[in-house]
């Protein structure tokens, strides 16, 4: 189990700043960010292995 940044929402977050960067705005100008959207990651493969067992209400998927 992990928290981790989200791809998307980074890439998104990015796009922006180009956009700024292209508009005149100097990258030294631009404050830095912290990330806002986490994500949290569960490698069912190793839970099994392991005995894991997860409560369906933090699971979004049912587990097979």
């Amino acid at each position: 189990m992990s928290y981790s940044v989200s791809t998307t929402d980074l890439f998104r977050r990015a796009a922006g700043l180009v956009d700024k960067i292209l508009k005149g705005t100097k990258p030294a100008d631009i404050p830095v960010e912290r990330p806002t959207k986490l994500e949290f990651w569960i490698n069912f493969k190793t839970a099994k292995v392991m005995a894991l067992k997860f409560p369906r209400s933090l699971l979004r998927l049912p587990i097979a």
